[in-house]
C-alpha cells in the first residue's frame, strides 16, 4: 500500500506549511486537515496575496467589491488580513501574510500612476483588468512575471526554513493568482503535497484543464468534522456569502495530491518552455 506522506508527517509531527493564494484558500479547501493537524504538530498558513490596491479600479474589481459589500479594497483587505488570523491563531495555527497584491487590483509594472486615461479606462493600467477573460484564464500574462517570482521567492523561502511538509494549490478552476501559487512551488520547492481548490473543484468538468501536472497520486486527506470544517470557511464572513450565494457550503471529502513524473506546469507548454500572454 503507498504511503500516505499526510499520515506520515503528522504522526512524525513534521510542520505543515500551507501556500494559501488568498486569506481563505486554506480554510476553504483543506479546514479538515487544518482542524485535524492543529492539534498534532505545528501548523503555518502563508498566504500570498493578502493587499487590494488603490482606485481607480476595474470594472470587474468594482463588481467585486459590491459583491462583497465594500467600498476601498486597502480597507477590505485589512479586515480580511484580521479575519484570517481570528479564525486560524485560536487554533494554534501560525498566520504569514506575504503582502503581494491580487490579481484584481494588480497594475502593470510599466504603467505610472496618475495618468489621466487610466483614470478613465483603468482596465489599460492593470495586468489582469477583465476577470472572465483574464483571471479565470489559468495562464499568467507576460507582465506578470514579477509577481511569479516573488511567490517563487517566498516558497524558497518557506522550503528552506527547515524540515516541513508544504502544501499547496493544484488551481483548479484557473484563477490565475491560485494558478501562479501553483507553478511558485512546483519550481521552487523540492517537495510539495497539492490539494484541490474548493469550491472551484465542484463546477461541471474542474479537471478538464492543461495546467495540471501530470501523472497524480491521489492520498486520503484525515477524516474530519463536517460541522467544524464548515464552522471555520463561515469564520471568513467577508467571502462567505458571495462564495455561496444560497447560504450553503457543499460537503465533500478534501483532495490531495502527490505529483508524479514530468509534471506539465501551469504557465508551461509539455516542452516545458514558458506559456504567457
Amino acid at each position: 500500500m503507498p504511503v500516505n506522506v499526510l499520515t506520515e508527517a503528522i504522526e512524525a509531527r513534521v510542520p505543515l506549511v500551507f501556500v494559501s493564494p488568498h486569506l481563505d484558500d486554506a480554510a476553504l479547501s483543506c479546514g479538515g486537515l487544518l482542524l485535524h493537524a492543529a492539534r498534532r504538530t505545528p501548523v503555518t498558513v502563508v498566504t500570498i496575496f493578502t493587499e487590494g490596491g488603490p482606485p481607480p479600479y476595474t470594472l470587474s474589481a468594482r463588481r467585486y467589491l459590491r459583491l462583497v459589500g465594500a467600498r476601498d479594497a486597502r480597507v477590505l483587505y485589512q479586515q480580511r488580513r484580521e479575519e484570517d488570523r481570528a479564525a486560524l491563531e485560536p487554533l494554534g495555527i501560525t498566520c504569514v501574510h506575504a503582502g503581494l497584491t491580487e490579481a484584481l487590483f494588480r497594475r502593470r509594472p510599466e504603467v505610472p500612476p496618475g495618468r489621466w486615461r487610466d483614470r478613465l479606462l483603468p482596465e489599460l493600467a492593470h495586468v489582469y483588468p477583465v476577470y472572465r477573460l483574464q483571471i479565470t484564464s489559468g495562464r499568467i500574462a507576460a507582465a506578470d512575471a514579477g509577481t511569479l517570482e516573488q511567490a517563487s521567492a517566498v516558497v524558497r523561502w518557506l522550503a528552506g526554513s527547515g524540515q516541513c511538509l508544504l502544501l499547496a494549490p493544484l488551481g483548479v478552476g484557473g484563477h490565475v493568482d491560485h494558478v501562479l501559487v501553483h507553478a511558485a512551488a512546483a519550481r521552487s520547492a523540492p517537495r510539495v503535497v497539492y490539494y484541490s481548490d474548493f469550491p472551484y473543484n465542484q463546477r461541471p468538468r474542474p479537471w478538464s484543464v492543461p495546467w495540471l501536472p501530470d501523472g497524480l497520486t491521489a492520498i486520503p486527506g484525515p477524516a474530519a468534522s463536517s460541522r467544524a470544517r464548515t464552522a471555520l470557511i463561515e469564520s471568513y464572513r467577508t467571502q462567505t456569502p458571495a462564495l455561496f450565494r444560497d447560504g450553503s457550503i457543499p460537503a465533500g471529502p478534501e483532495m490531495y495530491f502527490t505529483p508524479g513524473a514530468s509534471p506539465v506546469l501551469p504557465g508551461r507548454g509539455k516542452d516545458g518552455k514558458e506559456v504567457m500572454t
